[in-house]
């Protein structure tokens, strides 16, 4: 599944994901943006991996929020747009 999405004042946010039983697998973040240091990019996608693909908005910026610490710089992109761009993503459907 893809979902993006052009966060305002900022960059496009790209989810590549699969669904495991009901849940987020394979989760690939990318797009125009930047992050310090680099390896953050990796814990996002594992705060996203196995999350329920029922989960909203507000508890996918969660898991991102919890799972990269205060010393992540974003630049171009937040919690919320990759939240977004998930949510997208499962819209698309296999099918889409």
């Amino acid at each position: 599944m893809h979902g993006e999405y052009k966060m305002p004042g900022g960059k496009l946010v790209v989810i590549d994901l699969d669904l495991h039983d009901d849940r987020l697998a394979n989760v690939q973040l990318s797009g125009d943006f930047f992050l310090e240091p680099d390896s953050a990019l990796h814990t996002i996608n594992a705060a996203l991996t196995g999350q329920p693909a029922d989960a909203d908005e507000a508890m996918l910026t969660t898991a991102v929020q919890t799972a990269i610490s205060s010393e992540v710089m974003m630049y171009g992109v937040s919690p919320e747009a990759i939240a977004v761009a998930v949510r997208r993503a499962l819209h698309q459907g296999p099918d889409a």
